[in-house]
């Protein structure tokens, strides 16, 4: 898996104009972290399944390029630490807010990664399924699929209103909570792109079939 650099940087987080939860907008100031070039595929998981026999998740979808769906945010994070003991680096889920800065690509205050306004109709994106990573352009980072394809588990529990208590350096999320913070858009909605900003939430034992992951670390020193 392809991993990208994302430099030290800060950023503004949130939205004025989506829903509550996305506000106050504030400035947020991360360190630099790696941090995938595409989601997680079937053919990625599959080759961990086999290693650590961790059980394959019960989706339907088989392509080996498509984004494996249906993990948990406990298997994601079961993911990771495999990874971790046979890279040597500490592998794990972004938080949300290195998510929304690496979406972003080095851009502030606007809705998507090219712009404000969504791409013409197209009706090349799938209805019944997820596509096949990296179909289409990356972001100015040479990050693909951020803001959509499947929503992707972030490290942090999920709080309503954190923004308004979240601490300016590298946040991490509440303590505590009972649903984990989740990003990007999906093939199963209506509106299959998300905005930067978006949020979204899922108790951390569901296995949905528009649920994935990808992975980060901390940079190299």
């Amino acid at each position: 898996m392809r991993m990208i650099l994302i430099p030290s940087q800060s950023f503004l987080m949130g939205s004025e104009d989506g829903r509550p939860d996305e506000r106050p907008v504030h400035r947020v100031s991360i360190d630099a972290f790696e941090i995938g070039s595409t989601q997680v595929t079937n053919d990625d998981y599959e080759f961990f399944a086999q290693a650590a026999g961790h059980p394959l998740p019960p989706a339907p979808f088989v392509d080996p390029q498509q984004p494996v769906v249906a993990v948990s945010w406990f298997d994601a994070v079961a993911f990771c630490e495999w990874l971790s003991g046979i890279t040597g680096r500490h592998v794990r889920l972004p938080t949300e807010a290195e998510w929304e800065c690496a979406a972003r690509g080095g851009a502030e205050g606007m809705r998507y990664p090219w712009g404000n306004e969504l791409p013409a109709a197209d009706d090349t994106r799938c209805a019944h399924g997820p596509d096949p990573v990296a179909r289409r352009a990356a972001n100015a980072y040479g990050l693909y699929d951020m803001c959509e394809n499947v929503h992707e588990w972030c490290s942090d529990w999920y709080g309503p209103g954190f923004y308004a208590v979240s601490p300016e350096r590298n946040p991490r999320g509440p303590e505590k909570g009972t649903r984990r913070a989740s990003r990007g858009g999906s093939w199963r909605h209506q509106i299959k792109i998300s905005r930067c900003a978006a949020r979204s939430s899922l108790p951390p034992e569901f296995q949905y079939a528009d649920y994935g992951f990808r992975i980060a670390c901390d940079a190299e020193a």
